[in-house]
């Protein structure tokens, strides 16, 4: 990270993963249609909590992805608390995603996996 950019962690299950994989680990893929927000944390522990918690029960396994965004990007959008003092979000509108992929400096980087054994 520099002062130029913010680190953001993405909890993510097996299929979300691959399709970060098959961009290069550059993008995150497009939301689905009942997914109008695309919430990166703050922090790694929150994103090791949903990986765990969440995405193992849904789906075997969940991974945890770390990535910087540039600063003047992330400055558009409000820190949203989802519930305790270190469950803190961006909410980034499904329509904004491009722009947010378009703001990432340098690759997503995996640093967690829960749940089955990475393929």
């Amino acid at each position: 990270m520099t002062n130029d950019t913010t680190t953001l962690w993405r909890p993510v299950g097996p299929a979300e993963l691959d399709l970060v994989r098959q961009s290069g680990m550059k993008a995150f893929p497009p939301r689905l249609p009942d997914q109008p927000i695309f919430y990166p944390v703050l922090n790694e522990d929150y994103a090791i909590q949903i990986a765990r918690d969440w995405n193992v029960p849904a789906s075997g396994a969940g991974y945890v992805l770390r990535f910087d965004v540039r600063r003047d990007f992330l400055d558009r959008y409000q820190v949203q608390q989802a519930g305790g003092r270190q469950h803190l979000e961006y909410w980034i509108p499904a329509e904004e995603l491009p722009a947010f992929n378009d703001a990432i400096v340098g690759p997503i980087v995996v640093t967690g996996s829960f749940g089955k054994p990475d393929a």
